[in-house]
């Protein structure tokens, strides 16, 4: 059986309350043997590291997510510190920048954004990105402040954006959106994309499937994922689950 990986999903979300360990049994049997699961908000990270403590599938990563900036504070910078000292964390996400947001702030956003990145440096971790509306200011922080590689989730750039982030370390994080014919643009990107720099993802509970519109995601859609993903390449799913599994154990330094 096929060994996959589901690099970016939520599964400490409280959607997951109810069957969170059906899914993750469910999962070893479809062969997503992985699942990282990236923080958003201080205070939800014990929770996320207990229920990551529960199971060996699951790999914690902590983060400030731009989406939350009223959620944030000042002080969450030192503690996320402490949390990456006194915990074994895979990498430093889910952070970035979200310039699609309706009234975001740039000027907040791209301060915590280049603190996290600094605690990323001095700790050697890789980072997850969120970015929308903001990769060319993202690949000019990631410039400033060099860090250990990392996944772009979601990616949807274009191919000069997508060669400068490989340049810096970086693999891209390919879901649900993939499955949907009218994505011609992100299809044809990821049929374009070098296999080495392509990872799977859910992030579930969001960014569902065609047929799952109205249905919350889950990690369980990783194969489906990747047969969407083949239908638009020329390597056969065996491959792309092989290589996908390979990147993502790579970019992140774990077996």
């Amino acid at each position: 059986m096929m060994h996959l990986i589901d690099s970016h999903c939520h599964l400490d979300f409280e959607q997951f309350e109810i069957d969170r360990e059906n899914i993750l049994s469910h999962c070893q049997k479809l062969g997503v043997k992985d699942i990282i699961v990236p923080g958003v908000e201080a205070n939800k990270w014990d929770k996320l590291i207990e229920i990551c403590s529960q199971s060996e599938a699951l790999h914690p990563a902590l983060g400030l997510h731009p989406m939350f900036m009223d959620s944030h504070q000042p002080e969450h910078i030192l503690l996320l510190k402490k949390y990456i000292a006194n915990n074994n964390i895979l990498a430093i996400g889910e952070i970035g920048l979200d310039f699609y947001l309706a009234n975001h702030d740039k000027t907040a956003q791209i301060s915590l954004f280049s603190a996290q990145l600094e605690i990323a440096q001095q700790s050697q971790l890789p980072v997850l990105l969120h970015v929308r509306k903001a990769h060319d200011q993202t690949i000019s922080l990631l410039k400033k402040y060099p860090v250990n590689g990392g996944i772009v989730h979601a990616f949807n750039g274009s191919m000069q954006q997508a060669e400068q982030y490989q340049q810096l370390g970086f693999v891209f994080g390919v879901g649900g959106a993939i499955t949907h014919p009218r994505s011609t643009r992100l299809r044809s990107l990821f049929s374009e994309l070098p296999l080495s720099s392509i990872v799977l993802e859910t992030d579930a509970p969001d960014m569902p499937l065609l047929e799952l519109q109205d249905k919350r995601n889950t990690p369980e859609n990783i194969p489906a994922i990747l047969s969407a993903l083949a239908e638009v390449r020329s390597e056969n799913a065996e491959d792309i689950g092989l290589v996908t599994t390979t990147n993502c154990q790579r970019v992140l330094h774990f077996q």
